[in-house]
């Protein structure tokens, strides 16, 4: 991962894996502008490193992130360039070619539960409290409801909208929005577990398979499966699916070159 002297966002790399840190814990990591503008340049980074199989999404503390930073909506965006408002954010999760986990400690409120739900999995710790609550300010939460109902069943996301309840880990996961929810002393066990199975797979397959995700669902069915066929011999074709036909005839782990 290329170094960039980011203020808002913490990024470590441990092998494959790659966790991003919302770094602001004294405020619940609110997605300020510069925030914002810094996930968008380090989601790129990471897609172009060909070392990092898969990103680990967090904050720091006891919260996912508070949501929009309601006091900085027109702060500055920081050091780096700007790359792109929120709506940009939300969309760049939809291009994603490697695998994202929201590791979910605590606090998980408004814009956040977008990111949370733009991801490919989202595990939370028990403890965690989630909601939309722009309702109870006078306003709603009009972009990620365009990701939130991807997830959700649509009365569950109209009734966490309009009355802008907070819900738990557990009720969360009921209605979708969650993949797993384990206990708080689990949390990191757990989701070090799951990004070190998705690091063991073929980074091609991953690639190839996701892209493929992402175009299919805007796409009828008549006009995806012909596609879909067409990324199947093309994925075949490949060094990685070639590596793993030959691994499993020869009972032995394949060796991924990412090719």
């Amino acid at each position: 991962m290329q170094e960039r002297d980011y203020q808002s966002l913490l990024v470590q790399q441990d092998g494959h894996i790659v966790t991003l840190t919302f770094n602001n814990p004294e405020k619940k990591n609110p997605l300020s502008q510069e925030l914002v503008n810094e996930l968008l340049w380090a989601l790129d980074d990471a897609e172009a490193d060909a070392s990092v199989r898969v990103i680990v999404l967090t904050g720091a503390g006891n919260a996912f992130s508070a949501g929009a930073d309601l006091k900085g909506m027109t702060a500055s965006r920081g050091k780096l360039e700007k790359k792109g408002e929120f709506d940009d954010l939300l969309l760049r999760f939809d291009t994603l070619k490697k695998p994202i986990v929201a590791r979910i400690p605590g606090y998980v409120m408004g814009g956040a539960m977008g990111i949370v739900a733009c991801c490919h999995f989202a595990v939370a710790c028990e403890s965690a409290v989630l909601a939309t609550p722009e309702i109870k300010r006078g306003l709603f939460p009009m972009m990620i409801m365009a990701v939130l109902r991807r997830v959700v069943q649509p009365r569950e996301l109209l009734r966490l909208m309009l009355l802008g309840e907070k819900i738990s880990a557990s009720k969360a996961k009921e209605i979708g929005l969650l993949t797993e929810v384990v206990p708080d002393d689990q949390l990191d066990a757990r989701v070090g577990e799951l990004a070190a199975e998705l690091a063991k797979q073929s980074p091609t397959a991953m690639r190839m398979g996701l892209n493929a995700f992402n175009e299919q669902r805007k796409m009828s069915v008549e006009e995806a499966l012909p596609f879909l066929r067409d990324q199947l011999y093309a994925l075949l074709a490949s060094e990685d699916a070639k590596e793993g036909l030959a691994a499993f005839f020869e009972k032995r782990e394949p060796q991924w070159t990412g090719r």
